[in-house]
């Protein structure tokens, strides 16, 4: 996946890319279709990391001691996924080629396998690998490749798209687990590790820093990454990222790069997100959220001015509507959050990642300021809309019944509050949307209002559900409604 950036000072094209090596096999299948705080202090200088293999009195320095304790437990991965192509070349419409190569019989669609190559981490002796979701995502077939070339079969425990985090088991035991470290006592400057499988090549370790941390680039829903300048490439998604103690504190997944190689520029996934993740995956096999219920904004130094703040603490609750857990508990629009249980609140992306790995009905203390005054509440969290196993399974619109790879739901209360949308509204929401679907390659997104399919309206799940079946020969017609905008998309079937 790739999502372009620019630099608007040098003009330079960016792009932002999930660390999977993928290539396309031939084969056409016939179808109709650096450690953690304390210790960073402790290794300041160049001897101190010196191993023991070498004199550290002679600058020698080596890093093999912390490579050798994590590699055994990073392995490589390989996905099979069928994908369908074209079968109809646009070359064709030329007579030249239709002499070579014949009339098409009919243009229909062919699959193909595609494989993708990305690293994982064992993290229990029982078989459980974390790794990137978008490695092993629509898979069909999965394999695990340890260094000695032991190859197993995996199964999918559980996905989490929103933060890229996958759960894989295979069918062994007394696995090399690596040791999971806090990277909440990571500090800018410390050094790391990246180990994984760079462009399919085999296990690979690069060194380098901490650059930056809580960053949010854009690329998922909840994001709080690991920056470093550690050399990571296609392939690595899915690796470690570790301390000087060979302790994991990150899930590499993503670089920022003009070439589509290694630039300085990687992002992991930290290790406070994955182990809640897993967790929850192991328990469950999905990731249930927790909601607050506000619609809040970052506070920019101007607005903290006109404040009358001191300095642009907190985040501010721009709306909210009484009947969700903030309203419920007394807050109120204009609030300042400043702390969860205590923990600081500094921006929008770290109050959303922590209030949804919280737990549903878990009460939690917000520290607050009202009209100038520290206030704290007590919030019971509630379960985010659209996700719960306990709703009317009916309320989803599953492949079979819908679009495909969308899943829509009734427009209640709840989803008016969290997307902001008018109460004179009709239609059905678009709760999730598969992004190798084609209505994702369309543009529909989540949070996105379908009011007509065909040009007739839509006012609930049975009107959907009947107008999609409407000329199934023909793209289908959608018109999508977002804020203020309205505009017609077309999806092919």
């Amino acid at each position: 996946m790739k999502t372009s950036l620019k630099n608007s000072r040098t003009g330079w094209a960016f792009g932002l890319l999930l660390l999977t090596a993928g290539f396309v096999v031939g084969l056409a299948v016939s179808g109709g279709g650096g450690g953690d705080g304390a210790l960073g202090r402790a290794i300041a200088t160049p001897q101190a990391v010196a191993s023991n293999h070498g004199d550290a009195g002679f600058g020698q320095m080596s890093y093999a001691d912390v490579a050798a304790s994590a590699m055994p437990s990073v392995v490589n991965i390989s996905s099979d996924k069928v994908v369908e192509a074209p079968d109809f070349h646009p070359f064709m419409d030329d007579p030249f080629f239709r002499r070579f190569f014949g009339e098409p019989n009919e243009r229909g669609n062919r699959e193909r396998v595609e494989r993708s190559l990305g690293s994982g981490v064992i993290v229990r002796a029982d078989g459980y690998i974390l790794t990137s979701n978008h490695v092993i995502e629509k898979a069909s077939k999965i394999r695990v490749v340890f260094g000695d070339d032991k190859e197993y079969e995996a199964e999918i425990i559980g996905q989490d798209p929103q933060t890229d985090v996958a759960l894989i088991k295979i069918e062994a035991q007394d696995l090399p687990a690596i040791t999971i470290g806090s990277s909440k006592d990571l500090r800018i400057g410390d050094q790391v590790m990246a180990i994984g499988n760079p462009f399919g090549v085999g296990q690979t370790v690069t060194l380098g820093i901490v650059s930056a941390l809580a960053r949010s680039i854009n690329l998922v829903d909840y994001e709080d990454f690991i920056q470093t300048d550690a050399s990571i490439n296609p392939g690595n998604s899915g690796g470690a990222l570790v301390n000087m103690r060979g302790e994991l504190v990150g899930v590499n997944t993503a670089i920022l790069s003009r070439s589509g190689g290694s630039q300085g520029v990687g992002f992991a996934i930290p290790t406070h997100l994955t182990s809640q993740i897993m967790d929850m995956l192991i328990a469950d096999g999905k990731v249930r959220r927790a909601w607050l219920g506000v619609q809040v904004q970052d506070i920019s130094p101007s607005m903290a001015e006109a404040l009358g703040l001191d300095a642009a603490d907190g985040v501010l609750v721009a709306s909210l509507d009484e009947d969700t857990p903030a309203g419920k508990a007394g807050m109120k629009e204009g609030d300042i959050i400043l702390a969860i249980d205590g923990e600081k609140v500094d921006s929008v992306s770290r109050l959303r990642n922590r209030i949804s790995l919280s737990g549903i009905e878990t009460e939690i203390e917000v520290d607050l300021l009202r009209d100038g005054r520290g206030k704290t509440l007590k919030v019971k969290l509630e379960e985010m809309p659209g996700q719960g196993a306990d709703e009317d399974e009916d309320s989803d619109a599953p492949a079979e019944n819908g679009i495909e790879g969308v899943s829509a739901r009734e427009l209640n209360q709840a989803y008016r509050q969290r997307f902001d949308i008018d109460d004179d509204v009709e239609g059905v929401i678009v709760a999730d949307v598969e992004r190798t679907s084609n209505a994702w390659n369309a543009g529909l997104r989540p949070g996105q209002i379908i009011t007509e399919i065909a040009r007739e309206k839509v006012n609930d799940l049975d009107d959907y559900r009947r107008l999609v079946k409407k000329d199934p020969d023909k793209p289908l017609l959608l018109r999508i409604r977002q804020g203020d905008n309205q505009i017609f998309m077309a999806i092919p079937r």
